[in-house]
Protein backbone atom coordinates (compact mmCIF):
# COMPACT_ATOMS: atom_id res chain seq x y z
CA UNK A 1 0.00 0.00 0.00
CA UNK A 2 1.34 3.40 -0.89
CA UNK A 3 1.97 6.02 1.46
CA UNK A 4 0.23 9.50 1.57
CA UNK A 5 2.90 12.08 -0.09
CA UNK A 6 1.31 14.34 2.65
CA UNK A 7 2.59 12.41 5.23
CA UNK A 8 6.02 11.85 4.12
CA UNK A 9 6.03 15.28 3.67
CA UNK A 10 5.17 16.16 6.78
CA UNK A 11 7.48 13.51 8.95
CA UNK A 12 10.20 15.02 6.48
CA UNK A 13 9.55 18.82 7.43
CA UNK A 14 9.88 17.17 11.45
CA UNK A 15 13.42 15.31 10.10
CA UNK A 16 14.84 18.27 8.81
CA UNK A 17 13.91 20.59 12.04
CA UNK A 18 16.01 17.75 14.41
CA UNK A 19 18.67 17.80 11.92
CA UNK A 20 18.57 21.76 12.00
CA UNK A 21 18.59 21.90 16.25
CA UNK A 22 21.77 19.15 16.43
CA UNK A 23 23.92 21.50 13.81
CA UNK A 24 23.54 23.87 16.66
CA UNK A 25 25.23 21.27 19.01
CA UNK A 26 27.67 20.40 16.96
CA UNK A 27 28.78 23.29 14.83
CA UNK A 28 30.36 22.67 11.20
CA UNK A 29 29.42 18.98 10.86
CA UNK A 30 26.39 18.89 8.41
CA UNK A 31 26.99 16.33 6.61
CA UNK A 32 27.77 14.20 9.63
CA UNK A 33 24.86 15.29 11.50
CA UNK A 34 23.04 14.26 8.66
CA UNK A 35 24.03 10.69 8.17
CA UNK A 36 23.98 10.10 11.84
CA UNK A 37 20.46 10.75 11.86
CA UNK A 38 19.98 8.50 8.81
CA UNK A 39 21.21 5.60 10.54
CA UNK A 40 19.07 6.41 13.29
CA UNK A 41 15.87 6.66 11.19
CA UNK A 42 17.25 3.25 9.25
CA UNK A 43 17.13 1.35 13.12
CA UNK A 44 20.93 1.03 12.97
CA UNK A 45 23.97 1.74 15.49
CA UNK A 46 26.58 3.66 14.40
CA UNK A 47 30.45 3.62 15.36
CA UNK A 48 32.04 7.23 15.32
CA UNK A 49 35.53 7.44 14.96
CA UNK A 50 37.66 10.41 15.28
CA UNK A 51 40.17 12.57 17.52
CA UNK A 52 39.15 13.35 21.37
CA UNK A 53 37.24 16.61 21.69
CA UNK A 54 35.31 16.75 18.22
CA UNK A 55 32.31 17.17 19.87
CA UNK A 56 30.96 13.44 19.34
CA UNK A 57 29.82 12.98 23.41
CA UNK A 58 28.10 16.14 22.85
CA UNK A 59 26.09 15.14 19.59
CA UNK A 60 24.49 12.31 21.31
CA UNK A 61 23.64 13.94 24.56
CA UNK A 62 22.14 16.38 21.99
CA UNK A 63 20.14 13.73 20.37
CA UNK A 64 18.56 12.40 23.38
CA UNK A 65 17.56 15.84 24.22
CA UNK A 66 16.17 16.38 20.88
CA UNK A 67 13.87 13.18 20.94
CA UNK A 68 13.35 13.71 24.87
CA UNK A 69 14.77 9.66 25.07
CA UNK A 70 16.80 8.37 27.79
CA UNK A 71 20.35 8.33 27.11
CA UNK A 72 23.30 6.67 29.38
CA UNK A 73 27.05 6.69 28.79
CA UNK A 74 29.26 3.80 29.39
CA UNK A 75 32.91 4.24 29.64
CA UNK A 76 34.74 1.52 27.91
CA UNK A 77 37.83 0.63 29.95
CA UNK A 78 40.43 -2.96 29.70
CA UNK A 79 39.13 -4.14 33.36
CA UNK A 80 35.28 -3.59 32.33
CA UNK A 81 33.16 -6.99 32.76
CA UNK A 82 30.22 -7.91 30.56
CA UNK A 83 27.91 -7.73 33.72
CA UNK A 84 29.16 -3.86 33.82
CA UNK A 85 27.21 -3.86 30.79
CA UNK A 86 24.21 -5.65 30.41
CA UNK A 87 23.75 -5.70 34.46
CA UNK A 88 23.53 -8.55 37.42
CA UNK A 89 21.57 -10.65 39.38
CA UNK A 90 21.70 -9.63 42.92
CA UNK A 91 20.92 -11.69 45.56
CA UNK A 92 18.00 -9.61 47.92
CA UNK A 93 15.17 -9.98 50.08
CA UNK A 94 11.62 -9.89 48.79
CA UNK A 95 8.26 -11.83 49.90
CA UNK A 96 9.04 -14.98 49.03
CA UNK A 97 12.14 -14.48 50.79
CA UNK A 98 15.86 -14.66 49.38
CA UNK A 99 15.93 -14.45 45.91
CA UNK A 100 18.55 -13.44 42.99
CA UNK A 101 16.73 -9.94 41.37
CA UNK A 102 18.00 -9.06 37.49
CA UNK A 103 19.66 -5.61 38.40
CA UNK A 104 19.67 -3.96 34.81
CA UNK A 105 22.91 -2.07 33.50
CA UNK A 106 23.45 1.09 31.46
CA UNK A 107 22.74 -1.02 28.28
CA UNK A 108 18.87 -0.47 29.50
CA UNK A 109 18.26 2.54 27.57
CA UNK A 110 17.13 4.36 24.52
CA UNK A 111 20.79 6.14 23.49
CA UNK A 112 23.58 4.28 24.36
CA UNK A 113 27.02 5.94 24.21
CA UNK A 114 29.84 3.38 24.35
CA UNK A 115 32.29 5.43 24.58
CA UNK A 116 36.29 4.43 23.34
CA UNK A 117 34.52 1.06 23.21
CA UNK A 118 38.00 -0.70 21.74
CA UNK A 119 39.58 -0.23 24.93
CA UNK A 120 37.46 -3.19 26.60
CA UNK A 121 38.18 -6.67 26.09
CA UNK A 122 36.54 -8.54 22.89
CA UNK A 123 34.66 -10.64 25.75
CA UNK A 124 33.52 -7.45 27.21
CA UNK A 125 32.62 -6.12 23.48
CA UNK A 126 30.17 -9.16 22.75
CA UNK A 127 28.16 -8.36 25.73
CA UNK A 128 26.26 -5.94 23.09
CA UNK A 129 26.26 -8.59 20.54
CA UNK A 130 22.76 -9.67 21.44
CA UNK A 131 21.64 -6.27 22.45
CA UNK A 132 22.46 -4.96 18.89
CA UNK A 133 21.27 -7.62 17.03
CA UNK A 134 18.05 -8.75 18.81
CA UNK A 135 17.17 -5.66 20.81
CA UNK A 136 17.21 -7.82 24.16
CA UNK A 137 19.92 -9.15 26.78
CA UNK A 138 20.14 -12.82 28.52
CA UNK A 139 21.12 -13.14 31.70
CA UNK A 140 21.74 -16.75 33.14
CA UNK A 141 18.92 -17.99 30.47
CA UNK A 142 16.71 -15.13 31.18
CA UNK A 143 15.79 -12.77 28.72
CA UNK A 144 14.78 -9.55 28.84
CA UNK A 145 14.04 -6.97 26.17
CA UNK A 146 15.73 -3.46 25.62
CA UNK A 147 13.37 -0.42 25.39
CA UNK A 148 12.67 1.20 22.10
CA UNK A 149 13.92 2.68 20.11
CA UNK A 150 17.39 1.08 20.96
CA UNK A 151 20.35 2.82 19.58
CA UNK A 152 24.05 2.24 20.12
CA UNK A 153 26.40 5.06 19.23
CA UNK A 154 30.32 3.60 19.72
CA UNK A 155 33.31 6.26 19.68
CA UNK A 156 36.87 4.89 19.27
CA UNK A 157 40.23 6.71 19.04
CA UNK A 158 41.84 5.74 15.59
CA UNK A 159 45.50 7.52 17.07
CA UNK A 160 45.79 5.71 20.19
CA UNK A 161 46.78 1.93 19.98
CA UNK A 162 48.35 1.14 23.40
CA UNK A 163 45.95 -0.38 25.73
CA UNK A 164 43.11 -1.09 22.54
CA UNK A 165 41.76 -4.08 21.33
CA UNK A 166 40.38 -4.20 17.69
CA UNK A 167 36.75 -4.61 17.26
CA UNK A 168 35.68 -8.09 15.81
CA UNK A 169 33.91 -8.77 12.84
CA UNK A 170 31.42 -9.52 14.08
CA UNK A 171 30.78 -6.43 15.97
CA UNK A 172 31.74 -4.27 13.24
CA UNK A 173 29.03 -6.00 11.15
CA UNK A 174 26.13 -5.00 13.57
CA UNK A 175 26.58 -1.34 13.04
CA UNK A 176 24.91 0.44 9.82
CA UNK A 177 27.40 3.00 9.50
CA UNK A 178 31.15 3.84 10.47
CA UNK A 179 31.83 7.62 10.30
CA UNK A 180 35.05 9.40 10.51
CA UNK A 181 34.88 12.58 12.53
CA UNK A 182 36.55 15.75 10.84
CA UNK A 183 38.98 17.59 12.44
CA UNK A 184 37.24 21.08 12.35
CA UNK A 185 38.34 24.07 9.91
CA UNK A 186 39.33 27.02 11.36
CA UNK A 187 35.98 28.88 10.97
CA UNK A 188 34.33 26.15 12.73
CA UNK A 189 36.51 27.02 15.65
CA UNK A 190 36.43 30.68 15.37
CA UNK A 191 32.26 30.10 16.28
CA UNK A 192 33.10 27.55 19.12
CA UNK A 193 35.17 29.72 20.51
CA UNK A 194 32.91 32.65 20.37
CA UNK A 195 29.57 30.73 21.51
CA UNK A 196 31.17 28.30 23.63
CA UNK A 197 32.53 27.70 26.96
CA UNK A 198 34.04 24.14 28.71
CA UNK A 199 31.79 22.63 31.24
CA UNK A 200 28.76 24.65 29.61
CA UNK A 201 26.79 22.50 27.46
CA UNK A 202 24.87 23.88 24.55
CA UNK A 203 21.43 24.45 25.22
CA UNK A 204 18.37 22.43 23.15
CA UNK A 205 15.20 21.57 23.49
CA UNK A 206 12.35 18.86 22.30
CA UNK A 207 11.86 18.54 18.83
CA UNK A 208 10.53 14.75 18.23
CA UNK A 209 9.19 12.62 21.26
CA UNK A 210 9.93 8.83 21.50
CA UNK A 211 6.66 7.82 19.54
CA UNK A 212 6.72 10.60 16.80
CA UNK A 213 10.57 9.24 16.30
CA UNK A 214 8.94 5.75 16.27
CA UNK A 215 6.16 6.31 13.92
CA UNK A 216 9.20 7.90 11.65
CA UNK A 217 11.22 4.91 11.33
CA UNK A 218 7.72 3.10 10.66
CA UNK A 219 7.50 4.90 8.15
CA UNK A 220 10.60 4.08 6.58
CA UNK A 221 10.04 0.99 6.27
CA UNK A 222 7.45 1.46 4.04
CA UNK A 223 9.21 3.55 1.51
CA UNK A 224 9.70 1.85 -1.75
CA UNK A 225 12.65 0.46 -2.87
CA UNK A 226 12.04 -0.13 -6.66
CA UNK A 227 13.73 -4.00 -8.47
CA UNK A 228 16.11 -2.22 -9.51
CA UNK A 229 17.61 0.03 -6.63
CA UNK A 230 17.83 -3.40 -5.20
CA UNK A 231 19.22 -5.74 -8.07
CA UNK A 232 21.70 -2.32 -7.97
CA UNK A 233 22.54 -3.18 -3.98
CA UNK A 234 22.76 -7.29 -4.42
CA UNK A 235 25.79 -6.66 -7.27
CA UNK A 236 27.57 -3.78 -5.36
CA UNK A 237 27.71 -5.71 -2.51
CA UNK A 238 28.76 -9.16 -4.73
CA UNK A 239 31.65 -7.19 -6.23
CA UNK A 240 33.01 -6.75 -2.44
CA UNK A 241 34.30 -9.88 -2.83
CA UNK A 242 37.17 -11.24 -3.96
CA UNK A 243 37.20 -11.98 -7.76
CA UNK A 244 33.93 -11.27 -8.10
CA UNK A 245 35.35 -7.18 -9.87
CA UNK A 246 38.08 -5.46 -11.37
CA UNK A 247 38.05 -3.28 -7.92
CA UNK A 248 38.03 -6.65 -5.33
CA UNK A 249 41.97 -7.43 -5.59
CA UNK A 250 43.30 -8.02 -2.19
CA UNK A 251 40.44 -8.19 -0.30
CA UNK A 252 40.10 -11.19 2.38
CA UNK A 253 36.68 -10.97 3.11
CA UNK A 254 33.33 -8.99 1.62
CA UNK A 255 30.79 -7.53 2.53
CA UNK A 256 27.87 -9.77 4.67
CA UNK A 257 24.31 -9.80 3.43
CA UNK A 258 23.66 -7.74 6.51
CA UNK A 259 25.26 -5.10 3.91
CA UNK A 260 22.94 -5.28 1.45
CA UNK A 261 19.83 -4.97 4.74
CA UNK A 262 21.54 -2.28 5.47
CA UNK A 263 21.85 -0.37 2.52
CA UNK A 264 18.50 -0.94 1.45
CA UNK A 265 16.80 1.08 5.25
CA UNK A 266 19.89 3.71 4.96
CA UNK A 267 18.71 4.77 1.22
CA UNK A 268 14.73 4.51 2.37
CA UNK A 269 15.54 6.60 5.69
CA UNK A 270 17.62 9.15 3.31
CA UNK A 271 14.90 9.13 0.71
CA UNK A 272 12.41 10.39 3.63
CA UNK A 273 14.70 12.74 4.45
CA UNK A 274 14.11 14.25 0.80
CA UNK A 275 10.28 14.05 1.50
CA UNK A 276 10.63 11.30 -1.44
CA UNK A 277 8.18 7.67 -1.14
CA UNK A 278 10.87 5.90 -2.99
CA UNK A 279 14.68 4.94 -2.75
CA UNK A 280 16.54 6.01 -5.63
CA UNK A 281 20.18 5.17 -7.13
CA UNK A 282 21.63 8.31 -5.33
CA UNK A 283 20.57 7.19 -2.08
CA UNK A 284 22.72 3.77 -1.88
CA UNK A 285 25.54 6.13 -3.41
CA UNK A 286 25.25 8.53 -0.88
CA UNK A 287 25.30 5.76 1.94
CA UNK A 288 27.62 3.30 0.24
CA UNK A 289 30.98 4.22 1.97
CA UNK A 290 29.92 5.06 5.57
CA UNK A 291 27.82 1.07 5.41
CA UNK A 292 30.63 -0.76 3.38
CA UNK A 293 33.81 0.82 4.44
CA UNK A 294 34.08 -1.39 7.45
CA UNK A 295 32.66 -4.41 6.47
CA UNK A 296 35.47 -5.30 4.23
CA UNK A 297 38.62 -6.65 4.94
CA UNK A 298 42.05 -6.80 3.24
CA UNK A 299 45.13 -8.74 2.53
CA UNK A 300 47.67 -7.51 4.34
CA UNK A 301 49.67 -6.62 1.74
CA UNK A 302 47.15 -4.23 0.13
CA UNK A 303 47.29 -2.90 3.93
CA UNK A 304 50.92 -2.45 3.97
CA UNK A 305 50.24 -0.68 0.66
CA UNK A 306 48.20 1.81 1.79
CA UNK A 307 45.14 0.49 0.65
CA UNK A 308 42.04 1.39 2.35
CA UNK A 309 38.38 0.21 2.70
CA UNK A 310 36.92 3.41 1.65
CA UNK A 311 39.54 3.47 -1.63
CA UNK A 312 37.47 -0.24 -2.40
CA UNK A 313 34.13 0.94 -2.13
CA UNK A 314 34.59 4.39 -3.71
CA UNK A 315 36.05 2.54 -6.64
CA UNK A 316 33.54 0.00 -6.99
CA UNK A 317 30.94 2.84 -7.09
CA UNK A 318 32.65 3.87 -10.26
CA UNK A 319 32.88 0.74 -11.46
CA UNK A 320 29.60 -1.09 -10.84
CA UNK A 321 26.66 0.60 -13.40
CA UNK A 322 23.39 1.88 -11.75
CA UNK A 323 21.26 -0.69 -14.53
CA UNK A 324 22.23 -4.07 -14.97
CA UNK A 325 22.00 -4.64 -19.12
CA UNK A 326 20.92 -8.35 -18.12
CA UNK A 327 17.66 -6.64 -16.83
CA UNK A 328 14.87 -6.11 -18.94
CA UNK A 329 14.07 -2.26 -20.28
CA UNK A 330 11.00 -2.01 -18.94
CA UNK A 331 12.85 -2.18 -15.41
CA UNK A 332 15.13 -0.45 -15.84
CA UNK A 333 12.87 2.28 -16.80
CA UNK A 334 10.77 2.11 -14.20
Amino acid sequence: MAIDDSVIKKQADKVNQLVTALNQVLYGQESLVDLVVTGLLARGHILLEGLPGLGKTELVKGLAKTLNLENKRIQFTPDLLPGDITGNPLLQETENGREFVFQRGPVFANLVLADEINRASPKTQSALLEAMQERRVTVLGETHELPAPFFVLATQNPIELEGTYPLPEAQLDRFLFKLDVPRNTTATLEKIVNNREIGIEPEVGTVLSGEEFNEIIDTVREIYLPEVVSNYIARLVTATHSGESCTAVNIKFGASPRAALSLASAAKARALMAGRPNASYDDIDAVAIPVLQHRIVLEYSARIDGRTSRQVVEALLKEIPHQDLALPNTLKES
